[in-house]
């Protein structure tokens, strides 16, 4: 599955950055070069029948829609809840253009989401599953060389004119000429769109070998052909798109503030996939510059709902008055997504990096126990995974035979311990000086031709002292780079940390330009085409991908082309954890932590439905106290 801000699916989601959303947003690379390294392990699979499935309400990756055509509202709204009221939200960071579909600038927060739709909207309480929005059915064969959607009478833009399979062709052309290259690699890989009959839109999928690009194309958004020019449509405006979404940008203070305004004339206000959402009148972002201004205006009321990642701060600020008199609530919500792999990431580009002992040693020198005690409040667990808290993880499980057969072509591409299920990243006894760990990574270190000279770790042939530099952007990320180089002169090694601002550290992770730095990738339990610009050869080589350690593995790359062809649910988890093996074997990353539930604080005046959903926390179907309608 394409992440939610990689395609822009139509929801809205914990609030990010402006950094983060672009970062979200980067590009992806073809998927010619990963099929060719994994044709041996697609060749195995079972042809399936090129015959046409009935139109349908919606489309599962893998198995059947949890919901069926007479459904009411999701499972995780409250078809009741009223509407009115306004929510405020505070964004760290800036925007500088209102248009997330391009290369260029800082969008603001939830353009999409908000504004422009999708051919399909994602259900949030299965994996990877697309209900009805702009096209009512969908269609497509058990190969899923076509598909075919057809629009929904209703369908309007904000501007009252009718969405037609002309929109939705104008659409795809455009984002795929262009948009930002991940779409213009996605959309690329179909051959052809045509309309079918007056409603609908037949997309030739055929040599694609994309058995995800049916849904990849039914998140695509659709832009009004009467309303966007193809000339400027890459330069960066302060004019947002005109979509069909239930909002509409009503006012923007370039840099500081975006209100959205919801459309009373929303045309798809009924639809059963949006029923008990887009509840708020209007939705009001504020930007801040500064993580502690950002607090302080939670504190004092100037906005209603926080996402809270410091668990310090969880544990000892949230004592202000307005919580202790019950106007502020803390919530913990628990989520059944795969936690990502959050790490310090070994740019393999780099010479210091190229060699696996030296990762490996560099592993062994970061104390997980002792940060989580002195920064985390033993709040957080160690990431152990690319996959880590769900049935893909290759963590503590054996491979089975499928993995075996898999991996077979790549003998050596999986450490015995990884392949057995055993290993785990390196524990300490939590004091911040511990010996084993230093032993173990000198003789890694030994091993690779560094030896101790004096105080300080160096080459053994060229007497090149061993240092590098930490890249930072966050005062968070910037603790514990200064925490872990603290262990690591204690080895000799001078690590270097340099802050800069969200600007900077994107156009560096953007070019590669960097030794280590901590990134995140997020994860579904459907993982699909964003794996390609994680991890795939090719994308080591484009800037712009997500490949920041710079891997190039044959063995990863058919690991890719394996789940992406894989039919049966088994074939999937095989091959998932396959690829977590390889990854894992590499040591391109010193894994860190996560927080086991999300951490959100909320004024009362704002209301949640009772359940939670598989995704997390869903501000899409809250509201406020006040609303009547």
């Amino acid at each position: 599955m394409v992440n939610y801000c990689n395609i822009g699916a139509n929801r809205i989601r914990p609030v990010l950055s402006p950094f983060e959303l672009s970062a979200l947003t980067l590009s992806a690379p073809s998927r010619r070069a990963v099929l060719r390294g994994g044709l041996a392990v697609a060749a195995a699979l079972a042809a399936q029948p090129a015959s046409a499935e009935a139109p349908a309400h919606a489309i599962a990756m893998h198995g059947q829609p949890a919901w069926g055509p007479n459904f009411d509202h999701p499972t995780y709204s409250d078809a009741s809840a009223p509407k009115g009221g306004t929510l405020v939200q505070g964004v760290l960071g800036t925007f500088d253009c209102l248009n997330p579909f391009i290369v260029k600038g800082l969008p603001a927060a939830n353009i999409r989401s908000y504004v422009v739709e999708s051919l399909l909207a994602r259900g949030y309480d299965e994996p990877f599953t697309l209900y009805g929005l702009i096209a009512d059915t969908v269609e497509t064969n058990a190969a899923r060389t076509e598909v075919t959607f057809t629009i929904n009478k209703a369908a309007r833009f904000s501007d009252g004119k009718p969405i037609t399979p002309d929109d939705v062709i104008f659409s795809w052309a455009l984002l795929r000429d262009k948009g930002r290259p991940n779409f213009r690699i996605y959309y690329a890989k179909a051959s052809k769109a045509e309309k079918v009959g007056e409603r609908g839109v037949r997309f030739d999928l055929t040599g694609s070998d994309d058995r995800e690009l049916p849904l990849i194309i039914a998140l695509m958004p659709v832009l009004a052909k009467h309303a966007t020019n193809p000339e400027t449509f890459e330069d960066t405006s302060f004019a947002a798109p005109l979509g069909s979404g239930p909002y509409t940008v009503t006012t923007v203070k370039p840099g500081a503030s975006v209100v959205f305004t919801r459309d009373k004339n929303y045309w798809g206000r009924d639809l059963p996939i949006n029923r008990g959402l887009w509840n708020f009148d209007t939705i009001r972002y504020d930007y801040y510059r500064d993580g502690n201004t950002h607090f302080e205006a939670f504190k004092k009321g100037l906005y209603d709902v926080r996402n809270e990642t410091d668990p310090g701060r969880w544990q000892t600020a949230y004592n202000f008055p307005a919580l202790r008199d019950g106007h502020v609530i803390k919530d913990e919500f628990p989520y059944g997504l795969p936690k990502g792999m959050q790490g310090l990431v070994f740019n393999t580009r780099r010479d210091i990096f190229s060699d696996i002992r030296v990762r490996e040693a560099l592993l062994q020198l970061f104390d997980f126990e002792w940060i989580n005690h002195t920064y985390l409040f033993d709040l957080y667990k160690r990431t152990e995974s690319y996959f880590d808290g769900c049935e893909l993880s290759a963590h503590g499980v054996p491979a089975n035979a499928r993995e075996h057969e898999l991996l077979a072509p790549f003998p050596d591409s999986v450490r015995a311990d990884i392949m057995d299920g055993k290993w785990s990243p390196p524990t300490t006894d939590g004091s911040g000086r511990d010996h084993a760990g230093l032993r173990r990574a000198f003789e890694l270190f030994k091993q690779a031709g560094y030896d101790l000279k004096g105080t300080q770790l160096v080459h053994t042939s060229t007497g090149r002292p061993f240092g590098f530099e930490i890249l930072t952007t966050t005062r968070d990320q910037e603790r514990i780079a200064l925490a872990y180089s603290q262990s690591l002169k204690r080895a000799g090694i001078l690590a270097q940390v340099r802050t800069i601002d969200a600007t900077q550290f994107q156009h560096r992770l953007l070019s590669f330009d960097f030794d280590m730095t901590e990134y995140r990738w997020e994860q579904s339990l459907s993982p699909g085409n964003e794996q390609l610009f994680y991890w795939s050869s090719e994308a080591a080589e484009q800037q712009g991908s997500r490949n920041y350690m710079g891997v190039k593995s044959k063995a990863i790359d058919a690991m890719i082309a394996a789940l992406l062809a894989a039919t049966t649910n088994d074939d999937f988890i095989s091959a998932v954890r396959a690829l977590d093996r390889v990854l894992l074997s590499g040591f391109y990353v010193i894994p860190l932590y996560y927080p086991p539930m999300q951490w959100i604080a909320r004024w009362t005046r704002i209301k949640h439905p009772a359940k939670t959903s598989l995704f997390g926390y869903l501000p899409e179907t809250w509201w406020h106290q006040d609303a009547r309608s």
